[in-house]
């Protein structure tokens, strides 16, 4: 059985991944608008990411026996002035993300539960990939000044993208 604190920080958590996939869903929204079908499609595979991010620890904490306990999700920003900009709001969200989960395992750890300790740890080997990932694409839309024809060239690499849920 969870503790509260442990129960209270996932359902904070989930409802932290559940507003990256209202994030990025909002981005692919203003990739579509500025004709970068790519990176539309990249930032529906993170919101697929995301969703499945959050109803992992959905179950987990209902499998523990605790409480789901969910909040009002904030509207993302609506555009952006360019894409170099926001790629550089998805590597810091991510950031953000990566400490969120750091916290969950400290706490975990705090209260002895070693379950979740090892439950967390796919998330924070999770979030080195994430951030990762996020960090390379931000360097090469930088190298090509955000425009150009090598701006289209990543949007078609973009495209090939896709969320293949990992097996359990």
């Amino acid at each position: 059985m969870l503790s509260k604190k442990i129960e209270q920080a996932i359902n904070k958590q989930i409802n932290a991944e559940l507003a990256s996939a209202y994030l990025y869903l909002g981005m692919s929204a203003y990739f579509n608008e500025v004709s970068l079908v790519g990176f539309a499609n990249w930032m529906r595979a993170q919101y697929d990411e995301e969703l499945f991010h959050a109803m992992k620890m959905y179950d987990y904490v209902l499998e523990r026996g605790g409480n789901i306990s969910l909040d009002t999700v904030q509207a993302p920003p609506q555009a952006w002035n360019n894409i170099i900009e926001v790629f550089e709001a998805v590597l810091a969200h991510e950031q953000k993300i990566t400490q969120s989960i750091n916290r969950l395992v400290t706490l975990a750890m705090s209260e002895q539960d070693h379950a979740t300790v090892n439950f967390l740890q796919w998330f924070v080997d999770e979030q080195v990939e994430e951030e990762a990932s996020v960090s390379e694409l931000l360097a090469q839309i930088k190298l090509v000044g955000g425009q150009g024809s090598g701006l289209f060239m990543l949007d078609r690499e973009a495209a090939q993208r896709k969320f293949i849920q990992p097996a359990e």
